[in-house]
């Protein structure tokens, strides 16, 4: 009986199947081939959509000059300790974590991908490797000793937003003000104001670009205009911090504006 059952279906299948073919031969051909066209783009979008949810940034990038406190607060976000003071560091640190003051929350928490450059001149290439999923750039500078690295720290601020990639991405960029617990620490206003003046001075000097370097380097500013960050193309903004006593809410604000929870 089984036996019988089975040659019943498979008739019936094939009687479907034959049915089916006889549809598809009265279809006009250009019907058909406009459905096929319209399957085709479909499964195309959906895949598309799907890479596009998959590659979303979520690289935060810690740069600037050797000293400013970059890598003690690579150890606050991700354990909440100032790592025993000053750290140097000759490779980049590199994990992706769930942030130190979030552990505690409810509900799910995306890591962030955080990563340490070291801010020695022959280093800073390797800034290249992490900027193409870079969501935001943080560029600390020590507010204690700013005045004497006041020249140093603008030009490789300015090295960073004249990088094609940064500007084509618009990677917002945050001037971190490291070390403001102290009393002798200049505010991130003064620190800000100073910099802009010494890019200024930079972009002045730097107008004459070579034709190798033109693909590389976009200028930065309004021309004719005293330079300001407000002018970049990608959101500029100034916080505080202080690495020592924990004191970073504001990076967090900016981690979290720039990779959603």
């Amino acid at each position: 009986m089984e036996k019988d059952g089975f040659e019943q279906l498979k008739h019936q299948v094939e009687e479907w199947v034959r049915e089916a073919e006889k549809l598809v031969h009265q279809i006009p051909q250009t019907q058909l081939y406009a459905a096929i066209g319209v399957v085709l783009l479909t499964i195309f979008f959906f895949l598309l959509v799907r890479l596009f949810k998959r590659a979303k940034p979520n690289t935060i990038v810690l740069t600037g000059l050797s000293g400013s406190g970059k890598t003690v607060i690579f150890y606050q976000l991700r354990d909440g300790s100032s790592h025993q003071g000053t750290v140097t560091s000759m490779e980049p640190n590199e994990g992706t974590f769930v942030l130190h003051s979030e552990i505690n929350k409810k509900g799910k928490i995306k890591p962030v991908h955080i990563v340490d450059v070291p801010g020695h001149s022959r280093l800073r290439p390797k800034l290249d490797e992490f900027f193409p999923q870079a969501a935001g750039i943080v560029f600390v500078v020590d507010a204690l000793e700013f005045l004497p690295n006041c020249r140093a720290a603008s030009e490789y601020l300015y090295d960073i937003l004249t990088k094609a990639i940064v500007v084509r991405k618009k990677i917002p960029v945050l001037i971190l003000c490291n070390k403001v617990d102290k009393v002798t620490a200049h505010t991130k206003e003064f620190i800000r104001k100073q910099l802009e003046k010494e890019i200024d001075k930079l972009r002045a000097s730097r107008t004459a670009v070579s034709e190798a370097d033109v693909a590389n380097e976009y200028s930065l500013g309004v021309p004719g205009e005293v330079f300001a960050f407000s002018q970049c193309q990608n959101k500029v903004t100034v916080a505080d911090a202080s690495g020592l006593t924990g004191e970073i809410s504001q990076l967090e604000q900016f981690v979290r504006e720039h990779v959603k929870a």
